[in-house]
């Protein structure tokens, strides 16, 4: 599998080009093979957007401004898919493809939806639909469309039937596959093995971070808080994982952990990260 690094973890490293150029070169003096953009990350983002990420940790920067296609060319690193929002694909489809081919990649993948009712059997079932018309037309172009998910998709829109069940047997596997975030269903209290199983041949992308514990509460009562770690150092099974991605065919493993960085920084960490993912590779 290859490997990349998704762009979200690299606002706060890539302010401006010198930044993003010694960035990007330490990511590919890693072992990384490529990175997955965001579009709300390649153009200059508006203010709630910039807000939303900068309330998760995570802000985007100023990286918008500056000249990814030069930068990336220049590193050597290559784009394996393309992050974009299903609104903006069902209002303008060709703009987002010409967009991804521009980079040098047929992959793009929806990442969830906002402010969206995933309790409802009615508006889950409602969104499969939206997605074959989408994956139709992107197909039709030569283009793959995937679905990343987080933790809302183990919703019950009734019982034994959560909102994932329906987004897999609903959607046509011609034109809708998944990129599966195994830490956020763990974290959802999924067995993720279980469902990147399931998946098989429809799981074309593996999300990929640890789970561990770095946070404390109160000193009266010191409860550990689970997050986001280094690969290797939690308690995640990632041999297990990877594993079962291999067999499942999946292209491209893609670290994106979140914000919980060793010494707060996400260069270091992803480092540390690819030390894990090389070795898993042979090299």
């Amino acid at each position: 599998m290859r490997t990349a690094v998704q762009q979200i973890m690299l606002g706060t490293v890539t302010q401006n080009e010198e930044k993003a150029r010694a960035t990007l070169a330490r990511i590919r003096e890693a072992g990384y093979d490529a990175l997955e953009l965001n579009r709300f990350m390649i153009h200059p983002s508006s203010l709630m957007v910039r807000m939303m990420t900068r309330m998760a940790g995570m802000p985007t920067g100023k990286g918008g401004n500056l000249d990814w296609k030069a930068l990336l060319k220049e590193s050597g690193l290559g784009v394996c898919s393309l992050h974009a929002d299903l609104g903006s694909l069902e209002r303008e489809p060709d703009a987002v493809m010409e967009e991804a081919k521009s980079f040098g990649t047929d992959t793009i993948v929806i990442t969830g939806m906002y402010r969206f009712d995933y309790g409802s059997e009615k508006a889950v079932r409602d969104l499969a639909r939206r997605l074959n018309q989408t994956g139709s037309k992107l197909h039709e172009a030569g283009f793959s469309l995937l679905y990343h998910n987080h933790n809302v998709e183990l919703l019950p829109v009734q019982p034994g039937l959560r909102a994932y069940d329906i987004l897999l047997s609903d959607t046509d596997p011609a034109l809708v596959n998944f990129e599966f975030d195994s830490y956020w269903f763990t974290d959802g209290g999924a067995n993720a093995k279980d469902w990147m199983s399931l998946l098989g041949p429809r799981l074309k992308m593996w999300h990929v971070t640890d789970r561990g514990f770095r946070q404390k509460g109160p000193a009266m009562t010191p409860i550990l808080k689970a997050d986001s770690v280094e690969l290797g150092t939690g308690s995640m099974d990632l041999d297990g994982l990877y594993e079962i991605a291999a067999s499942c065919g999946a292209q491209t493993v893609v670290l994106e952990s979140h914000k919980n960085w060793i010494d707060k920084d996400p260069v270091k960490s992803l480092e540390l990260s690819a030390k894990w993912l090389q070795k898993k590779k042979g090299v």
